[in-house]
């Protein structure tokens, strides 16, 4: 098992930066990869960037050069971040942090989601 505790959303304008943390405990040793998808009012569930174990990532177009994914690992917890920089309305979203992890089968976790609002 693998918990998931986002922070770092909020209200922020157009142009502004937000940074978003998420942190993974638990059987952190079987995760392969981490990210953050995003969620608008009326719209599916995107990708917005994903890095695995490996360091290889992906970043959606819409926010590439804008956003930056990075991973920190210890011991006891990894914790995935989103920088966000020039951020737009558009990006108003509930923002997920997500993380597969391998077992038996491949397993798909989520955190609880946080909001993030970009409004003058």
């Amino acid at each position: 098992q693998v918990q998931l505790v986002e922070s770092g959303g909020g209200l922020v304008q157009p142009g502004g930066s937000l940074r978003l943390s998420c942190a993974a405990s638990g059987s952190i040793f079987s995760i392969k990869a981490m990210g953050w998808y995003r969620q608008a009012p009326g719209k599916e569930r995107e990708l917005v960037a994903t890095v695995t174990s490996d360091g290889i990532r992906n970043v959606a177009d819409s926010v590439k050069g804008r956003f930056t994914i990075s991973i920190s690992r210890d011991t006891a917890k990894n914790t995935v971040y989103l920088q966000m920089n020039s951020l737009k309305p558009e990006d108003t979203a509930v923002y997920y942090c997500n993380a597969d992890a391998v077992g038996s089968t491949v397993y798909h976790y989520w955190g609880q989601g946080t909001q993030v609002t970009v409004s003058p």
